[in-house]
C-alpha cells in the first residue's frame, strides 16, 4: 500500500518527528528504525482515516487560493465555516490539502 506523507505536518506527526529526532540524537534509537516508525505511522493513520472516520463535514469560506500539483489539491480559505451534524466551528484561515485516494492503491 502507498501513501502520503502529509499526515508527519499534523500536530501529532510534528510530535512524533520530533520525538524519534531526540531519540536518534541521543542515541536511544537508530535513524533507520526512525524511519521505519515514520512510514508505519503514515500507514497507519490513512487506514485509520479511511475505516474509522465516518463523519461528514461541510465547509463554507472565501476561497483565497488554490493549487493543483503531482495529484495534490490545496486551497486555503479565509473565514471559514466548518459544519457536521452536531456543530459548527468558524476559522479565520485554513488550508486544506487533499489528495486522490485511488493512487494509495496503486
Amino acid at each position: 500500500m502507498a501513501t502520503f506523507e502529509l499526515y508527519r505536518r499534523s500536530t501529532i506527526g510534528m510530535c512524533l518527528t520530533e520525538t524519534l529526532d531526540e531519540m536518534v540524537s541521543n542515541g536511544t534509537l537508530s535513524p533507520e528504525l526512525a524511519i521505519q516508525v515514520l512510514v508505519q505511522f503514515d500507514k497507519s493513520m490513512t487506514e485509520a482515516l479511511e475505516t474509522q472516520v465516518k463523519s461528514k463535514v461541510t465547509v463554507k469560506g472565501h476561497l483565497h487560493t488554490y493549487r493543483f500539483c503531482d495529484n495534490v489539491w490545496t486551497f486555503i480559505l479565509q473565514d471559514a465555516t466548518f459544519k457536521n451534524e452536531e456543530c459548527e466551528e468558524r476559522v479565520g484561515k485554513v488550508k486544506i490539502v487533499a489528495c486522490d485516494s485511488k493512487l494509495l492503491t496503486q
